[in-house]
């Protein structure tokens, strides 16, 4: 039986949480509220990794009111030591009463030992309210600690007729201001941008978050890192004045026999990390790829590259999700594709699910999960 105040507290929760939507990496975004005789006496949320987790935060602004109180959080309390305290012994020492948790953690280290040791201290515990929402908020994180790869956003901007650029390469710009704010947020919320050397000897794009471009961002944590720059450059043709390059923070996936070339040590010599992964006659190996990305703490991964990468994204199955910007304009049947697909028969048509459409500016923002 629905439990209405247990719904309503944990939508706070979720809508606590989603304030660290730019801000917690590799943590997941979690929040807490602390309720006593049906008033919330404490709220919190995860910021920053590092720093106090949402329960502490929650339990420190309702202080002894703590006692005897319900408290909700989104994902199952830590029991183990981190760079922070478990949450699991700060809620038993508060001498809390009742945990209401929406989903367990699926981390090994965690998963059902943070809601054993408050049984074991006699608090009574539910799990599973508003599941389904609490576990939207964390893709990335519910993703690798259960298969050891990141969630795949694959992000286009495009045209009406399905074009990327003209044939020349010229893009700039297709979608308007708005949607631009919007991809700045995209890869605010993401650990990793990876794209292709294709798409960095063309355009010489930085792939950071700006925060100029990020406009108001409400009651969300600023966010304080850039994500993880990824470039697949098999012989490591980067050059060394690349504009991705500046402010390092970068990994460069290369073939092995790449790294001991002159190239690829004079990228070391900047800091420039370099890995040696397998590639296959149409490209990087991408199931390796993201899994040395998942032993590297990368929860959310942004594919932003040309036709031929996002493709082989889309046509072995690894993107999660298609973040489509549509601008309302034709550019010609000889410009750019958004992906390359060698697809010959409809049979062979790959079906996506909608699972949110809106106007964005002048655009229309997609966001689409495979079938």
């Amino acid at each position: 039986m629905v439990n209405p105040e247990h719904t309503a507290m944990m939508a706070r929760a979720i809508q606590l949480a989603r304030r660290g939507l730019y801000s917690t990496h590799p943590n997941p975004r979690v929040g807490a509220v602390v309720v006593r005789q049906g008033q919330v006496v404490g709220e919190g949320w995860h910021e920053r990794a590092g720093e106090s987790h949402a329960e502490i935060h929650a339990l420190s602004r309702a202080g002894d009111l703590a006692c005897g109180a319900t408290v909700y959080v989104t994902l199952e309390p830590c029991s183990h030591y981190g760079r922070t305290p478990p949450c699991a012994r700060a809620l038993i020492d508060a001498g809390v009463a009742h945990v209401v948790v929406a989903t367990e953690d699926p981390n090994p280290v965690v998963s059902g030992r943070g809601i054993q040791l408050l049984r074991d201290a006699g608090i009574k515990v539910t799990v599973g309210v508003l599941a389904a929402e609490a576990e939207a908020l964390n893709p990335g994180f519910m993703k690798r600690m259960r298969t050891g790869r990141p969630w795949v956003r694959v992000k286009v901007a495009a045209s009406l007729d399905g074009r990327t650029a003209m044939a020349s390469g010229e893009s700039q710009w297709i979608t308007g201001p708005e949607a631009r704010r919007d991809v700045q947020r995209l890869r605010a919320m993401s650990d990793a941008i990876l794209t292709g050397v294709g798409t960095v000897l063309a355009d010489d794009p930085s792939l950071t978050v700006r925060r100029a471009e990020l406009g108001d961002l409400g009651q969300a944590t600023e966010p304080s890192r850039q994500p993880l720059r990824i470039i697949a450059d098999r012989d490591v043709r980067t050059p060394v004045d690349a504009t991705i390059l500046r402010g390092g923070n970068v990994h460069v996936f290369c073939a092995s026999q790449s790294i001991p070339t002159a190239s690829a040590q004079n990228l070391a010599a900047l800091g420039i990390s370099l890995t040696g992964v397998d590639w296959t006659a149409t490209g990087i190996h991408l199931g390796q790829t993201l899994d040395v990305l998942g032993d590297l703490g990368i929860n959310e991964v942004l594919v932003e590259a040309g036709p031929t990468l996002a493709g082989a994204f889309v046509e072995q199955a690894l993107a999660d999700e298609l973040w489509l910007y549509q601008a309302p304009v034709f550019l010609g049947s000889a410009g750019r594709p958004t992906v390359n697909l060698p697809l010959q028969t409809m049979a062979e048509k790959i079906e996506w699910q909608v699972a949110d459409r809106r106007q964005i500016g002048q655009d229309l923002r997609w966001i689409l999960r495979r079938q």
